[in-house]
């Protein structure tokens, strides 16, 4: 499942931190998922790209401002990094769903331009979600996908195997069974 994978593209809000119908916004609402700062530190002793692509409509809907946004990703960032992780690239789209634009999960413009970033082809890239939505931008832009049962994932998991995509615990057992591939 993970031969030639050579980029992982997470989705934030339950991949990496807590789920909340009331969006992330600020610092101190950002909490990690368990295992999530290992996992990441994992994933970054491997040759492989480690983005994060997530949809933040609480821009568009005036529940979040760009600078709190920013300020969110600083505490995500600092926390990986002192523990020995990383994020290559952050994309997100701040676009409301009715705005109809491409870098909208479902849509998979924003993996697309990923991995334009990275300069691999989409089916290169393991995109790791807990939503039907990542699982079908993934899909879409050509890329491969898991899904974890944490965040939204428990809902999404019939989606999951009708579109015969595998699906994990969480982060840290994906990144557990991809260190152990060949």
């Amino acid at each position: 499942m993970f031969a030639d994978v050579r980029a992982i593209l997470l989705d934030r809000d339950g991949v990496i931190n807590v789920e909340s119908d009331a969006f992330i916004k600020s610092p101190n609402e950002w909490v990690p998922l368990p295992g999530v700062i290992e996992a990441v530190a994992a994933l970054s002793t491997q040759s492989v790209r480690i983005a994060i692509c997530s949809n933040q409509s609480g821009i568009a809907r005036n529940k979040i401002s760009g600078a709190n946004l920013s300020a969110i990703h600083r505490k995500m960032f600092h926390t990986l990094v002192s523990a020995g992780g990383r994020i290559d690239v952050m994309r997100y789209c701040p676009h409301g769903p009715d705005e109809n634009c491409r870098c909208r999960k479902p849509r998979g413009g924003m993996i697309l331009d990923l991995c334009r970033t990275f300069n691999l082809h989409p089916k290169d890239a393991l995109v790791i979600g807990d939503a039907e939505r990542d699982l079908v931008a993934a899909l879409d832009a050509g890329s491969r996908a898991a899904l974890v049962r944490t965040g939204r994932g428990l809902e999404a998991e019939r989606s999951a195997r009708r579109l015969q995509v595998p699906v994990f615990d969480d982060l840290l057992s994906i990144a557990t069974e991809f260190i152990r591939q060949p």
